[in-house]
């Protein structure tokens, strides 16, 4: 078959077959195909469509006021900031410059009160992608009636945010809880020639001084940290604490799987290290601001 051929010279009067309709002149159009031809007629038929169905209206009414009740409450750039503190950030030695964090004392009475009381000068020790993470006072134990009104300010602030907490980057939160951390398993010791039961706790709880920046979204943080603040200035100093190089995590390595499962304690020590960076990063200047 040959190509159709549109003629475009001045086209002479004749009657019109009898098998077709009389139209009016128009110039030529191309030739649609069914599914465009289809979509045409969708296109053109969608704004009468919507102007006569009031069920359409009304659905639309009610997924917007749907929308609007999922969506999270007041959080991170809305609380009020009560008081201020800074940390001078230094990489490798050399100064990276100050990261200035603002609190919720309002929203996060402890928490706000137990960062402030810490902010003596520590070290970021671990980095992930969505968080940087500060070791906090080691010599700091944990106390179970600090951690836990903490722990309650962390689920009351999930509930006031609607779920969601950790949705952005700049959120400042103290760890008090580790959901990986399995429950304590009975084992048995032989004492006085008697064999006893006792429990032996896997690993050890957050003593609540710890605390982290996140870099991005970071939903896990929000099981296991209570929002106390969030950055004001600096985040550029996040970001470059966020670039140093990290010990790759290995935990999905079968070996590693293998030695975790048999106990060998050099695969505890290695998980210990993992995202840990290589260059030291210290806060080697902090305190509140006026």
């Amino acid at each position: 078959m040959s190509p159709q051929i549109l003629n475009t010279a001045k086209p002479t009067p004749t009657p019109p077959p009898s098998s077709s309709p009389r139209h009016h002149a128009s110039p030529p159009s191309p030739k649609l195909s069914r599914r465009a031809a289809a979509a045409a007629i969708a296109i053109a038929a969608a704004p009468a469509l919507l102007s006569v169905s009031p069920a359409s209206s009304k659905a639309e009414e009610e997924a917007v006021d749907a929308a609007a009740a999922a969506a999270p409450g007041p959080c991170v750039a809305e609380l009020p900031v009560t008081a201020k503190a800074f940390l001078d950030v230094s990489i490798g030695g050399e100064p990276a410059g100050r990261i200035t964090v603002g609190l919720f004392g309002d929203a996060a009475p402890a928490g706000a009160s137990r960062f402030l009381s810490l902010v003596t000068g520590w070290e970021f020790v671990k980095i992930v992608p969505g968080y940087v993470q500060h070791a906090g006072v080691v010599s700091y134990p944990a106390v179970p009636a600090a951690t836990d009104r903490l722990a309650a300010e962390a689920d009351a602030l999930l509930a006031r945010c609607g779920g969601v907490v950790h949705g952005a980057a700049g959120a400042v939160s103290i760890v008090v809880r580790d959901p990986s951390l399995p429950p304590p398993k009975p084992k048995l010791v032989a004492r006085g020639g008697k064999l006893e039961v006792e429990e032996e706790q896997v690993g050890v709880a957050p003593n609540g001084t710890e605390f982290v920046i996140t870099t991005k979204e970071a939903p896990e943080l929000d099981a296991s940290a209570v929002l106390v603040g969030r950055v004001l200035d600096g985040m550029d100093v996040v970001e470059k604490i966020a670039a140093v190089p990290t010990v790759k995590d290995n935990a999905g390595s079968p070996y590693f799987r293998v030695a975790k499962l048999i106990g060998d304690k050099r695969a505890v020590v290695a998980e210990r290290g993992f995202n840990r960076p290589y260059t030291k990063i210290l806060v080697t200047n902090c305190g509140v601001l006026n």
